[in-house]
């Protein structure tokens, strides 16, 4: 079975969620993502015991970032899912491909396209 989910996504794979850094979240942002999903385990069935668990309270915490310097919070969302769960994956990833187009792009994505306007314009 081949399922499609949204051509924009990227997929970035790791180990573990529990790899996941704030720092890896917010650059993603700094360099004009729009959005950004991570998406590990079932709670309660990491195979590193607590992984999951961990990059949960990360997001969390760069969401309350991402709301501080005005990009906002809900450009980020953990999901927790099975790996036999493929429909739901296209699903969720459906889903946030619709949330962040109907945000718009992300108030970086804009400075940068700015920026790079005046640089073409500049002689």
């Amino acid at each position: 079975m081949r399922l499609h989910y949204p051509p924009n996504v990227k997929i970035i794979r790791l180990v573990c969620t529990g790899r996941v850094d704030v720092i890896h979240i917010l650059r993603a942002f700094e360099r004009g993502i729009d959005g950004v999903m991570v998406v590990g385990c079932l709670e309660g069935n990491c195979h590193f015991l607590s992984g999951n668990l961990q990059a949960k309270r990360r997001v969390q915490y760069a969401k309350e970032l991402l709301d501080a310097v005005g990009v906002g919070g809900e450009r980020l969302e953990m999901f927790n899912l099975s790996s036999s769960e493929g429909p739901r994956f296209v699903q969720i990833t459906t889903e946030m491909t619709e949330r962040i187009r109907k945000l718009g792009p992300s108030p970086i994505s804009q400075q940068r396209q700015k920026q790079k306007q005046k640089k073409e314009v500049a002689p």
